[in-house]
């Protein structure tokens, strides 16, 4: 009988001891698959003019990236994994995030020192010994740059990233103030300053006055942009007054309009400039230094000296301007081929006055030969400007559709 009990005893210990194992297994196995999706790390490396945030991830997740004003974050929401806040101690000594902050819901906030642009956003899968690493790639912007970038419109996001209406958050009026993209059309020339004479005896300034406002309807009418023009009636203005223009209205594109002449009558065809500190050819160096000498027409010169030059050069080494306007070129060219006759090399770079504007992506487009019977013809007829204008407002639809995916200013 004793050792009945006592077998009896001893069973009902050892089931006790192996519910107790099976339960802290259980609680091991549910703790351990709970942070099985956590986002463990985060480094931070800075470059010239630019700053590199990595996150280490157990597993791919669901992302959106926007930037907020007043003051300036960097807002990272995530779906379908958990942040760790252990990450707000792994920021690094860098001149962009001042803190980071792990918010509720997913959310991981940076407080930035300097207005920024989100250049690129991306996951790396596991390789090597690393698991998934999430990557956002940031340089350093103007404030208008900054601004135009603000709020979740201007968003980047995993495709299967999913909006809900309860995590939305209220912009202030500063956030939201510049919702259009604002586009500066330049009629080159004007007043007295005639610009090229036709073969028929047709200004230059008349033609690229008419084709502005040809432009400013379409691309207001048909894209909403807002759009300005440096002048809307026959007056001269000198050509640094034009970048002014552009600059006082935050433009985030400057087109100048021109069209060309030449000794040689044949001559015919539609070319874009973008900025070069030397010419591509001696005929665009003839045709800048052409175009610059406007400014003295009517006893104004404004001559630049070489220090000023270099000065706005070296900005413009803010590679962002001259890189987004090369861009824009680049747009230009491949839909204004499908209306009209182009040059061979149809993009070409010279020292155009107008196109310094150290902070707006600025392009001259001369619409074609007016010394060239045919050209100057066709450049006259309303039709033949709108089917321009039609093909000009679709390369800066895909500049600025382009610009939101890849920044972008």
């Amino acid at each position: 009988m004793v050792e009945v009990l006592e077998t009896a005893l001893v069973r009902g210990i050892k089931t006790q001891i192996f519910r107790l194992v099976v339960g802290m297994l259980f609680v091991l196995l549910y703790a351990v698959s709970a942070h099985a999706g956590d986002i463990t790390s985060m480094r931070i490396g800075q470059g010239i003019g630019n700053v590199r945030v990595v996150f280490d991830a157990e597993n791919k997740f669901n992302y959106k990236v926007f930037l907020l004003g007043e003051p300036r974050r960097l807002v990272v929401d995530t779906q379908n994994i958990d942040v760790d806040d252990r990450i707000e101690k792994d920021i690094e000594a860098n001149s962009f995030i001042s803190q980071v902050r792990v918010g509720t819901n997913g959310r991981i906030v940076f407080d930035l020192s300097k207005p920024v642009v989100v250049k690129k956003v991306f996951m790396l899968p596991p390789q090597s010994t690393f698991k998934w690493r999430f990557v956002i790639d940031l340089e350093v912007a103007s404030e208008r740059e900054f601004a135009s970038k603000i709020g979740k419109n201007s968003a980047l996001e995993s495709g299967n990233y999913k909006t809900s209406s309860s995590s939305s958050e209220k912009m202030n009026p500063a956030q939201t103030k510049k919702s259009k993209k604002i586009v500066v059309l330049d009629p080159g020339h004007g007043g007295v300053d005639p610009g090229a004479i036709g073969v028929s005896g047709v200004y230059e300034k008349n033609i690229t006055l008419a084709m502005a406002k040809e432009l400013k309807e379409l691309l207001e009418d048909e894209y909403g942009y807002k759009v300005y023009l440096t002048r809307s009636r026959d007056i001269f203005i000198p050509l640094r007054d034009r970048v002014k223009i552009a600059r006082k209205y935050e433009a985030d594109l400057f087109l100048s309009i021109h069209a060309d002449s030449a000794y040689n009558r044949k001559a015919q065809g539609l070319s874009v400039y973008t900025l070069s500190e030397k010419a591509s050819d001696k005929e665009a160096a003839a045709l800048a230094e052409k175009e610059n000498k406007a400014d003295i027409v009517a006893g104004l010169n404004f001559a630049e000296h070489s220090k000023e030059v270099s000065d706005i050069l070296l900005n413009l080494a803010q590679r962002e301007t001259m890189n987004r306007s090369a861009e824009f070129a680049t747009f230009m060219v491949q839909e204004m081929r499908k209306s009209t006759h182009t040059l061979d090399d149809t993009h070409r770079f010279a020292g155009f006055a107008v196109l310094k504007a150290p902070d707006v992506p600025s392009v001259l487009m001369e619409l074609g030969y007016l010394s060239n019977k045919k050209e100057e013809k066709l450049l006259q007829q309303k039709s033949y400007r709108k089917k321009l204008a039609v093909s000009a407002g679709k390369a800066i639809k895909r500049y600025f559709e382009n610009m939101q995916h890849a920044s972008v200013f």
